[in-house]
């Protein structure tokens, strides 16, 4: 009965809907336009499921928090050229080391997984035309 009682718990932590602050509205039509910066790269990291709505999850580039995603939003963020790592924090870390280059766009694929307790997460890097359809899916939330 116990165990019932935790597996029921968990799925109804599952469905519920996490918010996160959201970006500013025009911004998030600007940055959907995926004009590439000159001497920066652009890096978009993206949730489009709704599976494990009620858990937030907080991104990291190199260390530092950005921004917490929530179902159906993205993070952007302008990097300088070189090696950076990006970190989501979950019921697990998922990292993922990306070599970004000047005048370059990046997709992250922030995958969600049912985990034991909570919700995790694996980082995924993808091609251009799977990123940008799950950033047009989504909404930009707030970047540190």
């Amino acid at each position: 009965m116990k165990s019932l009682i935790t597996v029921v718990a968990l799925a109804l932590s599952l469905v519920g809907c996490a918010s996160v602050n959201m970006g500013d509205a025009k911004q998030d039509a600007t940055l959907k336009t995926f004009a590439i910066p000159k001497d920066k790269a652009g890096v978009y990291i993206y949730r489009n499921e709704s599976m494990g709505a009620a858990i937030k999850m907080s991104v990291e580039l190199d260390g530092k928090a950005i921004g917490q995603t929530a179902a159906n939003t993205y993070l952007y963020k302008e990097v300088s050229p070189g090696k950076h790592t990006f970190t989501s924090k979950a019921e697990n870390d998922s990292s993922i080391d990306v070599d970004a280059k000047p005048g370059t766009l990046l997709y992250i694929w922030q995958e969600v997984k049912m985990g034991l307790l909570s919700a995790r997460s694996k980082l995924q890097l993808v091609d251009q035309a799977q990123g940008q359809k799950g950033v047009q899916e989504t909404k930009l939330a707030e970047t540190n």
